[in-house]
C-alpha cells in the first residue's frame, strides 16, 4: 500500500492537550466569537491555535503579518522542543462526539499525493468528493508555502463496508502507547490517540490492498472500466488541493530521487470508515449577507419554472429572514440534489448583484445570523452518506458544501503535525 502510508508525526509533550488542541480552521467563520474564547483558554500556552490561520481572519487585512507569525511560531516550537517524532507510525483515534455521545474511530497517517487529482472527472486512488473552487487555493497556498509544519483537518473516507481496516483497532488498543487522553475545548467532546503497534500496521496496509483489488471494485459498484476510488476527500477538500498544488510546485524544481522522499509529497489525514457508527452527514446551509431577501425570493421563483410556495413534489429548500420562514419546491430540478439547485441560483445572483455568502453548520446558527438586516438563509435536506462513493464514482464530484461529516464541534481538532 503505497498511497496510505505509516508517517513521521509529531506529537506535542509536556503541554495541555486542552490548550493545544483547537478545531478546524474553517468552522465558525462567521462567528468571530468562538474564536476568542479559543485564545483565552490557549492563554499564552503552546497551542495549535498558534500555528494555524482560522478562515475568520481571512478578510481582516492582516493576512501577511498573521502568516509570518505563524511560520515564526511552527519554527519556535520545532526548535524549543515542543514536539516529540513518532517514526514511522499511524495513530489510532477514538473521538467521542459531543453531539451525539459515539465513537468516531480514525487512524492517522500519510497519504501520496502524487495518486491524487481533484480536476473534475479523475479516476484517480484519491478523489475529491466536491466541486473545488480554484479561487479559494491560493490564499491557503500562501498560508503553506513556507510554513515547516502541517497540521491535518482532513477527513478521509474509505467504503469498507466489512469493517476490516479501521475497526479491527479497537479490541488491539490495549497493546498500543497511549499517547493521549483528555476532553477538547469548548464543546469538542472527548480524544484519546494511540500508537498503532508493527503488526496492527501490517494488518491495515494488507486490508486496505484487498479494498483496492480493481475486479472487487467493479463488481461492489457494478461499473466497469473506472479507475478505483479507494479514498474520499469528506472533510478539508480545498485543504487537500492546496497541499497537492503546493506540491506540484516544489516538485517541478526536484530530482527523481528527491522527488521520491520530500515530505510535502505527502499529506498527514485521518482515515475515516464511511460506514462507521458514529459518522453522520450533516447539511451545509447557506447565509447570504448584503442582499436585499425579498428581491432575491423574487428572482429565485423566477429564475425556477418548476418552482412553487404549496408542496408539488419538487425538492425542498427552506429559507429565513427576519421573522419570517418558508418553504419553496422545485420541479424538474437541475441537479438530483436540492443543494445544488440551490447553489446554481445562489451563484447566478450573486455575480450578478452582489453581497457574500457564507456556509453554515445547524439551522440554529442560520436563524441567529439572518435576524439582522440584508441577511437571507437557507436549509436542505441532508444526503444519506451510503450515496457518496458511487455518486462520485458514476457521476463526479457533488457541489460544493453538499455535506458535512458532523456539526461543526463535531470537526477535527488539530493534534499532530508532519514536516513538510
Amino acid at each position: 500500500m503505497s498511497t496510505f502510508k505509516p508517517a513521521d508525526i509529531l506529537i506535542p509533550k509536556n503541554v495541555d492537550f486542552v490548550k493545544w488542541s483547537v478545531v478546524a480552521c474553517d468552522q465558525y467563520t462567521s462567528e468571530p466569537e468562538y474564536w476568542a474564547k479559543a485564545a483565552d483558554i490557549a492563554n499564552g500556552s503552546p497551542s495549535a491555535l498558534n500555528i494555524i490561520f482560522p478562515e475568520v481572519y481571512l478578510e481582516d487585512g492582516n493576512a501577511d503579518e498573521r502568516i509570518n507569525n505563524i511560520n515564526s511560531e511552527m519554527n519556535n516550537y520545532l526548535k524549543s522542543g515542543v514536539f516529540e517524532e513518532l517514526s514511522s507510525a499511524f495513530v489510532y483515534v477514538e473521538r467521542i462526539q459531543q453531539s451525539n455521545g459515539k465513537i468516531r474511530h480514525g487512524i492517522v497517517g500519510m497519504l501520496d499525493l502524487e495518486e491524487y487529482d481533484f480536476s473534475k472527472g479523475s479516476q484517480s486512488k484519491i478523489r475529491a468528493t466536491e466541486g473545488t473552487i480554484i479561487e479559494r487555493i491560493p490564499p491557503r497556498q500562501k498560508i503553506r508555502k513556507n510554513a515547516p509544519l502541517e497540521l491535518p483537518h482532513i477527513l478521509m473516507l474509505i467504503d469498507d463496508r466489512d469493517k476490516s481496516v479501521i475497526e479491527p483497532l479497537d479490541g488491539q488498543k490495549g497493546d498500543f502507547e497511549k499517547l493521549y487522553d483528555f476532553d477538547l475545548m469548548l464543546g469538542g467532546g472527548h480524544l484519546t490517540g494511540y500508537r498503532v503497534s508493527e503488526k496492527a500496521k501490517a494488518e491495515i496496509i494488507s486490508a486496505l490492498e484487498k479494498l483496492e483489488d480493481a475486479e472487487a471494485f467493479e463488481k461492489k459498484y457494478g461499473v466497469k472500466d473506472k479507475g478505483v476510488l479507494l479514498f474520499a476527500a469528506g472533510d478539508g477538500n480545498h485543504s487537500l488541493a492546496t497541499a497537492k498544488t503546493c506540491w506540484d510546485k516544489i516538485k517541478k524544481g526536484l530530482t527523481e530521487e528527491e522527488t521520491k522522499r520530500h515530505p510535502a509529497r505527502y499529506a498527514l489525514v485521518e482515515l475515516e470508515n464511511i460506514h462507521d457508527d458514529a459518522l453522520e452527514f450533516e447539511p451545509i446551509q447557506r447565509v447570504l449577507f448584503d442582499v436585499k431577501p425579498e428581491k432575491l425570493m423574487n428572482e429565485f421563483m423566477m429564475h425556477y419554472s418548476g418552482a412553487a410556495f404549496e408542496d408539488n413534489g419538487g425538492q425542498r429548500i427552506r429559507y429565513t429572514y427576519g421573522n419570517t420562514d418558508g418553504t419553496v419546491y422545485v420541479k424538474d430540478a437541475p441537479s438530483n440534489l436540492s443543494v445544488g439547485t440551490l447553489q446554481l441560483f445562489l451563484d447566478k445572483y450573486l455575480y450578478e448583484n452582489g453581497g457574500r455568502i457564507d456556509y453554515i453548520h445547524g439551522d440554529d446558527v442560520v436563524k441567529k445570523l439572518t435576524q439582522v438586516p440584508n441577511t437571507i438563509g437557507f436549509m436542505v435536506d441532508r444526503m444519506e452518506k451510503n450515496e457518496l462513493f458511487e455518486t462520485v464514482i458514476k457521476d463526479g464530484a457533488l457541489p460544493r458544501k453538499t455535506f458535512s461529516m458532523g456539526e461543526a464541534a463535531d470537526k477535527r481538532y488539530y493534534l499532530e503535525c508532519k514536516k513538510i
